[in-house]
């Protein structure tokens, strides 16, 4: 019993479709959205250390690369119903922690299970760097709402997925590389020229103000 099965995984990942059930413009699968939220938590992981605090990088990385590495078991569940009730949400949660566990007893060798248990298990933690991810888990979505949005997309699926994502991103903004995503990047996000850009600047500031 070697590594097989885990990187066998990785493949898996690249053919899971993000926001399933709905049209879209361009697809996103989990492998990317994984990468993707590795490399915005590698920026603002630069912002936070700039700022004074100190960030533990291999922790970091592990809980970025590896967030969604569970979702090879259960797929990428549509967010309105995987957060439809708390009962449905800390079952679905039991569920991915059992097939999680019985993963690694059973395809990871013993001398590396302990590691792959911190790997695999649930990274959006109180440490600065599980609040990192938390961040950085909504800037992907955000950004994936906003490009449908941009593109004209119809499914009102896309306003409430840009919607739940700043409000949460929001709810970090101690953190000075949320204030510099909300001053600096936003702002630039919405220069563009789209249809539905009075709307999408007119909602941001109110979730904001």
């Amino acid at each position: 019993m070697g590594l097989h099965q885990y990187i066998k995984g990785l493949s898996d990942l690249e053919t899971l479709r993000r926001a399933p059930g709905a049209f879209k413009y361009q697809e996103h699968s989990v492998a990317a959205h994984s990468f993707k939220v590795a490399s915005i938590a590698q920026m603002l992981g630069d912002i936070e250390e700039q700022s004074g605090n100190p960030v533990n990088w291999q922790r970091l990385y592990e809980k970025s690369l590896n967030h969604d590495y569970t979702e090879r078991f259960i797929g990428d569940i549509k967010t309105p119903v995987k957060y439809a009730t708390p009962t449905l949400r800390q079952m679905l949660a039991r569920v991915e922690d059992s097939m999680t566990e019985n993963f690694i007893t059973g395809e990871i060798p013993e001398r590396f299970q302990d590691i792959y248990r911190r790997r695999l298990g649930e990274g959006k933690d109180d440490t600065l760097e599980g609040r990192i991810l938390s961040v950085s888990d909504k800037v992907d979505l955000l950004y994936e709402g906003y490009g449908e949005i941009e593109k004209g997309n119809p499914e009102h699926v896309f306003m409430e997925m840009y919607q739940e994502s700043l409000r949460t991103i929001a709810t970090f903004r101690d953190m000075p590389s949320v204030q510099y995503f909300i001053s600096d990047v936003l702002p630039d996000m919405l220069d563009s020229d789209f249809v539905e850009r009075d709307q999408l600047v007119a909602m941001t500031r109110e979730i904001l103000k």
